[in-house]
């Protein structure tokens, strides 16, 4: 292979990989040039690079994940390579071959390659034969929900159910036992295939107290390998991970070298070459140990926590990337790589803790994200950008740097303190509260950390009702500003007898609610909720129809209410099911007349590349199926009504 440095990259993605690998390019002097939907237009990832074309509608199937029209375009902008992120098309290999056949350099390992790990079943298979431990489980070819459902039996219960093809905790489902196994396998097998486009599944057993550590392993096409060691990526929500953090607490020695050796043996396997990970599975109960770790999958791209790695080992992996696409050999050896304090990342997401995680869409009225020493942020968007339904809602990572964990933690606790993000909801007060967590500082956690104490770490702020005090406030001067002139322009509550008291009515995260106002000179005192100071963290932000309340990471909407508003939907108080986010109708699982029970499952919508199950709210009957599956649904719209057994 030739050694050339490329002159030029086209970013086969959007958001903020796509900005860090703009950043990476622009300082070794490559011409970057971007690729957006119609949804992305004014995005910040178009308005770094040096040129952009458009590639399409908003939705990711007709602009993203389009290799001719991505083709098309770095053929029109004479880029030397395409750089694809992750995600979207970063492994899949038609790309990676569509490439090499249009004469354009792939930044990535090679087809081949993308292909033999792409699979899980074939992948396990082959590192097995390499010597590397795999978790038991069934990882052949029949798919037939019964034959599955004996092999779970005889696994034993729990299992999980795994896509065979893509990753990101996508088709994947924990079952405890042998009556909710053919639910999980139909909606595992769905959403594999609304993901991946394969719907094909392997069931594993499910190993207790599980610790999710991956190793970053880095090849180039003269026969060099090396890994720049661990990260422990255990903390996860629905098997998608939360925070990340590099080396992993209380790794020995030996198993890290054990698990890095096993990561290069199977890179070598495949004939690897660029940017990968390899993730195992540690049954975490008495500690890591080198016979206590099973090969799960390999990642043939770039990770989305590869910025720990890079903090502890102070390499720009997407320098790497570019080098190697290059031809170069790698940097340094195995020898020269050494371990510089501790990392942990956070990812930043638009999503509502306190409503099941939904995820939250809309403009960012504003964003203040943190600075400081040992701090990093990788984002895509700014202030004024709009979150959409069509795409990942990570907003972005936040990234902390110590000479130990305990400092790195610190740092990223109080940088999440004070960072400020209105308009969609989000997890900055979770993140923060997981950063202060005293058995996650201890290092007693694994994959069911979170789940186990997750109305802990979503609890209420006790300083919640002074927040929304502060709201009110800001509410009446809003709609109360000063009169000017004639003193029949006030509107304070002015009254001949008695104190001026009036009652305030305003909507509070879209539902009634009042306050009572008391007006004297110096303006008005606002009594609504328990008494208590204001926390230290506060700011309230103007919008459109109210104000935005920012207090401790959480966001509060006030507003006045519309006096010509009707909610007809809430006339039928129990028995409307309407979506909880923009997304796609994917299943509607009952039909008018069906009969029904509480808890059962009735549609399944699919938002931000998640499945969201909707279920009965009681007893009843289905009145009426106001959509269909794959249609395009609004948050707040109405897709089935029930008559339930109260209403009766």
């Amino acid at each position: 292979m030739t050694t050339r440095r490329l002159a030029s990259v086209l970013i086969a993605n959007r958001g903020e990989i796509a900005c860090r690998v703009i950043r990476t390019a622009k300082r070794l002097g490559m011409r970057t040039i971007a690729v957006h939907s119609e949804a992305d237009r004014d995005a910040l990832h178009v308005a770094l690079a040096d040129e952009a074309h458009s590639i399409g509608p908003a939705p990711a199937a007709e602009s993203y994940l389009r290799i001719d029209r991505i083709l098309d375009a770095a053929r029109a902008s004479g880029a030397e390579c395409i750089h694809p992120g992750y995600g979207f098309l970063s492994e899949r290999p038609d790309f990676a071959e569509a490439c090499a056949e249009a004469g354009i350099v792939f930044v990535g390992p090679p087809a081949s390659a993308i292909r033999a790990m792409g699979l899980k079943d074939a992948a396990k298979a082959l590192v097995a034969k390499a010597g590397v431990p795999v978790v038991p489980g069934y990882h052949g070819a029949r798919q037939d929900p019964d034959f599955l459902a004996a092999e779970a039996a005889a696994i034993g219960f729990p299992v999980l159910i795994k896509a065979v093809a893509g990753g990101g905790g996508k088709g994947m489902r924990r079952v405890e036992g042998p009556e909710a196994f053919a639910d999980a396998l139909a909606s595992a097998q769905r959403e594999a295939q609304n993901a991946f486009g394969d719907p094909r599944v392997l069931v594993e057993k499910y190993v207790l107290s599980p610790r999710h550590v991956e190793i970053q392993v880095f090849c180039d096409a003269h026969g060099n390998a090396v890994h720049l060691f661990e990260r422990d990526c255990s903390l996860q929500r629905r098997h998608q991970k939360v925070i990340e953090e590099a080396p992993a607490p209380g790794m020995p020695e030996d198993v890290r070298a054990a698990m890095g050796r096993a990561a290069v043996e199977a890179a070598k396997a495949v004939g690897y070459v660029g940017a990968g990970t390899v993730e195992f599975i540690a049954d975490g109960r008495e500690g890591l140990r080198p016979d206590g770790f099973w090969f799960m999958e390999m990642n043939t791209r770039l990770q989305v926590e590869h910025p720990v790695t890079e903090a502890i080992t102070g390499h720009d992996l997407v320098e790497w990337q570019f080098r190697v696409a290059s031809g170069e050999t790698l940097p340094v050896g195995q020898a020269g790589l050494a371990i510089h304090g501790h990392a942990v990342e956070a990812r930043l997401y638009a999503e509502d803790p306190d409503h099941g995680f939904l995820p939250s869409t809309g403009p960012l009225r504003a964003l203040d994200l943190p600075e400081g020493e040992g701090i990093r942020v990788d984002t895509g968007v700014r202030a004024g950008d709009r979150v959409t339904p069509f795409y990942d809602p990570m907003i972005a990572k936040v990234i902390a740097h110590g000479a130990t964990r305990t400092e790195a933690l610190d740092r990223l606790a109080d940088a999440l303190g004070r960072t400020r993000v209105a308009g969609p909801k989000t997890n900055v007060a979770f993140l923060k509260a997981l950063a202060e967590a005293e058995e996650f500082r201890a290092g007693r956690f694994d994959t069911g950390f979170i789940d186990r104490d997750l109305a802990g770490l979503t609890a209420p702020s006790p300083h919640r009702d002074a927040a929304i005090r502060a709201g009110i406030r800001a509410l009446v001067a809003r709609e109360n500003p000063p009169a000017a002139g004639s003193p029949w322009d006030a509107a304070d509550g002015f009254q001949l007898s008695e104190a001026r008291r009036q009652v305030f009515p305003f909507v509070l995260d879209g539902e009634p609610a009042e306050a009572v106002l008391q007006w004297s000179a110096s303006g008005p005192s606002v009594e609504y909720g328990q008494a208590g100071p204001e926390p230290a963290s506060l700011a309230v932000i103007e919008a459109p129809s109210g104000v935005l309340v920012l207090s401790e990471g959480r966001q509060i909407a006030l507003s006045p209410p519309d006096p010509f508003a009707v909610d007809l939907d809430h006339i039928d108080q129990g028995g409307t099911i309407k979506a909880p986010m923009h997304g796609r109708l994917v299943a509607v699982l009952v039909a008018p007349g069906d009969t029904v029970v509480r808890g059962q499952r009735l549609a399944v919508v699919e938002a931000m590349k998640m499945e969201h199950a909707l279920t009965a709210p009681a007893d009843g009957t289905v009145a009426e199926v106001a959509a269909e599956a794959g249609q395009q649904v609004a948050e707040g719209a109405r897709l089935i009504t029930l008559t339930t057994e109260d209403a009766a």
